[in-house]
């Protein structure tokens, strides 16, 4: 697929959810692609999500809007679950796709989908869409430039008191529900923006709920002398913040760090660095200009949101969900003897 002479990028959505709804929002701040059309099984929501943005094409199947000529590019924000399947037909369609944390539900999934995007030669990106804002990039700077000195630790939090529904995504296993793939994806992706690697211990404590799906993480990845320390959870409110102390300084990422628009720095003899950055919309805008700027130059994979990136951090919460015993039912599992 080449749009390099195309004036806009035609988008392609399925599943208009809530995470649907920012992403289709944040083109309010794009000028070279446009919400072309929208696939649903729920005739209500479609018309209601179409109507909406504004968007003229309307699809009640997947098959059709992934048929469909005229669509440059698919970005998927259906349950966990569905994403492997729904990615997987989309690229062997011939679309580029932008699919929603996490990409899949295991490492083998994520590997899958990248060696089919090579072997379809399409673009794949996981959205996450943190790693792009301009506030992280500042961070990046700082950490590079060495104001804080050496990285000694990281502190983080995502968690929020979910209402208790058994047939809630968030509490469904047939959903590949539960606090880790919903919100300590966060913790891990920016644990690796900041280190560049996978950790080489991973201890974790996590509660396992009623429907068996993990409720509640305390998890400790540790990077050489370096250790990120998150929780995640659907229990209870949290501090939601991810500070980065370094042996000069420290860097606070202040709640909600996975859409932060400023960010302060703080130097050992009590010297300030504060920064804003306001979004050109909600912040979803920046993954989307990060797909558009591969595309125009034929890439296909980003170098910030790689594939070998989120199969690091696929991998980190297979061994967290393997320690917690938290199985999927709709996979299959490797048995030993």
């Amino acid at each position: 697929m080449s749009v390099t002479s195309c004036p806009n990028i035609r988008w392609g959505i399925i599943g208009p959810g809530r995470i649907a709804h920012r992403f289709a929002g944040a083109f309010s701040a794009i000028n070279d692609g446009e919400l072309y059309a929208v696939a649903s099984r729920n005739k209500e929501r479609l018309a209601a999500f179409a109507d909406q943005f504004g968007i003229p094409h309307r699809y009640t199947d997947y098959e059709s809007i992934l048929a469909d000529p005229n669509v440059d590019a698919i970005y998927i924000a259906t349950p966990h679950r569905f994403h492997f399947d729904l990615a997987k037909q989309a690229l062997e369609s011939g679309k580029a796709v932008l699919c929603e944390k996490p990409l899949t539900v295991n490492s083998a999934q994520s590997r899958a989908l990248f060696e089919i995007a090579k072997q379809n030669d399409v673009f794949l990106m996981e959205a996450l869409w943190s790693r792009f804002l301009p506030a992280w990039q500042q961070i990046k700077q700082w950490l590079n430039d060495g104001d804080i000195g050496e990285v000694v630790s990281m502190h983080s939090s995502f968690g929020f008191k979910a209402e208790r529904n058994a047939d809630d995504r968030l509490f469904n296993l047939e959903l590949a529900g539960g606090a880790l793939l919903d919100t300590g994806v966060y913790n891990i992706a920016m644990s690796d923006f900041v280190m560049g690697q996978a950790p080489d211990t991973i201890q974790s404590d996590v509660l396992v709920g009623a429907t068996g799906v993990d409720e509640r993480c305390n998890v400790t990845l540790s990077f050489g002398d370096v250790r990120s320390e998150f929780t995640c959870s659907f229990l209870e409110a949290l501090p939601n913040e991810f500070r980065i102390v370094g042996s000069d300084g420290q860097i606070i990422a202040e709640s909600n760090f996975w859409e932060l628009d400023s960010v302060q720095l703080t130097k050992k003899d009590g010297s300030e660095q504060c920064f804003s950055f306001p979004h050109l919309s909600n912040g979803f805008e920046y993954q989307v200009m990060e797909v558009h700027h591969c595309l125009r130059i034929g890439k296909r994979a980003s170098d910030n949101v790689s594939p070998e990136f989120t199969i690091r951090n696929m991998a980190v919460m297979d061994a967290i969900l393997a320690q917690a015993g938290v199985r999927y039912p709709f996979l299959e599992y490797e048995t030993t003897v």
